[in-house]
């Protein structure tokens, strides 16, 4: 058994989860660990070695060949794919359309789940995701459940996206945060769902920095 605190953080597509998680691990000084980054290295290694992201089999043996690091220094969060910086790389169009599809598959899953425990279990960490709650950390300290109405999520990835100078449609991201709704809700093996004992907050009205502060206070409540 772990001694380690850790804190989950779920929610569907673009509820602020991975932004939010950052906040509370920089104020309770805990490792972030981005769960949805891993997936989506994975998706651009998929993407740029032509790997079929229909082929779960395929996908899982790429897996095995790839080193994913999570690193915190001056710089910020960044995010290493066999030792090459793809921090932003990981955030592009094609990444998002096909990360939802990636993360479904039990084999790819089961190994990337391995991984986060192992870095959860050795220090006091902040994860966040869709199935962290209920399925990667089910006896973390602290759950947490973000959720936000479609067209707010929408907005947020709209100028997320036109603020580091990417191209963006609003109207395509509503399509596209909807789908990935219905498919990380619907997946076979450990899809989107609260924990029962996770803590919703509803963050379509609060800003960033309000739900941080809810969850660091929740946090200290419960852990520290």
């Amino acid at each position: 058994m772990s001694d380690s605190v850790n804190i989950a953080i779920d929610g569907p597509a673009g509820a602020g989860k991975s932004t939010v998680a950052k906040l509370v691990s920089e104020e309770l000084g805990f490792l972030y660990i981005d769960t949805g980054a891993m997936y989506r290295a994975l998706t651009l290694a998929a993407i740029r070695e032509n790997v079929n992201t229909l082929n779960e089999r395929d996908l899982s043996e790429l897996l095995s060949q790839c080193r994913i690091q999570l690193l915190v220094d001056q710089n910020g969060s960044r995010v290493l794919l066999n030792d090459k910086d793809v921090t932003t790389d990981i955030r592009s169009d094609e990444v998002n359309k096909a990360v939802s599809l990636v993360s479904s598959y039990q084999s790819v899953r089961e190994e990337m789940v391995e991984r986060q425990r192992q870095l959860a279990s050795i220090t006091n960490s902040v994860l966040d995701g869709r199935d962290i709650g209920t399925f990667v950390l089910p006896n973390a300290r602290l759950k947490v459940f973000l959720t936000a109405t479609v067209t707010e999520r929408a907005r947020r990835r709209h100028e997320e996206q036109l603020s580091k100078g990417m191209p963006s449609d609003y109207e395509q991201l509503q399509a596209d945060i909807a789908k990935r709704d219905e498919l990380d809700s619907t997946r076979a093996f450990a899809p989107l769902k609260k924990a029962e004992d996770a803590v919703e907050i509803d963050t379509t009205t609060l800003s960033i920095a309000e739900v941080a502060q809810a969850i660091t206070d929740l946090a200290k409540e419960r852990t520290l």
